[in-house]
């Protein structure tokens, strides 16, 4: 019986076969669920703040209470209002879950009082580490 060659492109019965990748979608889903809960979600607060630069900065921690203050005096948690009433509140609520520090985001033009008063609302709703965020640039 002579040989037949076969073209690129032809298939015979012979030669046809299946890839199975479905062992392949499974570890694909499996990596994307590792990664999506191992992912460390930050939440910012929603307003753009000018820090002051600090000599003695450091690197703190993702899991965060991130407090904003403006330079009109407006403090803001998670993109809206709370005011410096709302803090003490606002803290107490999430330190009630986990102990997380608490980094006060205050503007460069924002007046020294209106951050006090941010600072010392945080330590009374139980804040053990309260600090001051500030740029290296």
């Amino acid at each position: 019986m002579p040989r037949r060659f076969q073209r690129f492109g032809e298939t015979t019965s012979e030669t046809t076969s299946e890839i199975n990748i479905s062992p392949l979608i499974d570890v694909v889903f499996i990596l994307l669920i590792f990664f999506i809960v191992t992912t460390v979600f930050v939440e910012e607060t929603g307003v753009e703040i000018n820090k002051p630069r600090a000599a003695t900065q450091s690197d703190l921690e993702k899991n965060s209470v991130l407090i904003a203050i403006t330079p009109a005096g407006q403090v803001y948690y998670g993109g809206r209002e709370i005011g410096v009433s709302g803090v003490r509140s606002t803290v107490q609520r999430l330190l009630s879950t986990d102990d997380m520090p608490v980094i006060i985001q205050a503007d460069s033009d924002t007046p020294t009082l209106n951050t006090v008063r941010v600072l010392d609302e945080a330590k009374l709703a139980g804040a053990t580490r309260v600090f001051v965020s500030t740029s290296n640039e």
